[in-house]
């Protein structure tokens, strides 16, 4: 079964890109300047399964799985002090860690159920990441790190995969990211395509609109 409806005639992956990015920048506007408007941060919530989405395209066609995850772990370091400012103000803050930590280490658990290691070895090691995630809080938890793990598990299973976030985004989660299940329209919509380049500018884009944010909270 293909991954997607609209193979032809739908969006590419840059467009996603900017569908999160946008929803991002409204979700985090949200919780760092007008916390008291919560559809800033329902339309947040399209975010981060996109990003889920888009990192298992990027394993499954990456040349270099390694230097993937090493860009992943540089922009998680880069990513954190603008995190805990624009979350809670102060230069470091353990109690979460940026959702690059969660990407860094859902593509991690891909990159095991890709190696040739023993079976029941790899799952130990992906229930490892998953509960690092968890226990070092990093944004969404383990959690992010299973919607990935669903997303590579089902790719070419659209059923399935749709299915399966349904359920786990709204009867295990729950709460305000039960919103998440309307990122699934643009996912589906996915044609299987890149599109244009410009990687570095969503990477950058994290830590540089937190840091604005940040900025601009200090004076108002």
């Amino acid at each position: 079964m293909e991954q997607t409806l609209f193979k032809k005639w739908g969006i590419n992956g840059f467009t996603l890109k900017w569908i999160a990015m946008i929803s991002m920048l409204i979700d985090h506007t949200g919780m760092v300047l007008f916390p008291q408007y919560r559809i800033l941060r329902i339309i947040g919530r399209l975010a981060f399964p996109i990003y889920c989405f888009l990192l298992v395209e990027g394993a499954v066609h990456t040349s270099d799985m390694r230097k993937y995850l090493g860009r992943l772990f540089l922009f998680a370091l880069i990513s954190e002090i603008p995190y805990d400012l624009a979350c809670s103000g102060q230069l470091w803050d353990f109690s979460s860690q940026n959702v690059f930590f969660t990407l860094f280490l859902g593509l991690s658990a891909i990159f095991v159920l890709q190696s040739q290691l023993n079976k029941a070895y790899g799952a130990v090691l992906v229930v490892a990441l998953i509960l690092a995630a968890q226990y070092i809080h990093t944004d969404y938890g383990g959690f992010g790190v299973f919607v990935i793990l669903l997303f590579y598990v089902f790719r070419e299973r659209l059923f399935l995969k749709t299915a399966a976030f349904i359920v786990l985004d709204l009867f295990f989660y729950g709460g305000m990211q039960s919103y998440a299940v309307v990122s699934l329209i643009p996912i589906l919509c996915y044609n299987g395509k890149r599109g244009p380049g410009m990687k570095y500018l969503f990477y950058l884009f994290y830590p540089v609109h937190l840091l604005v944010l940040y900025w601009l909270s200090t004076r108002l």
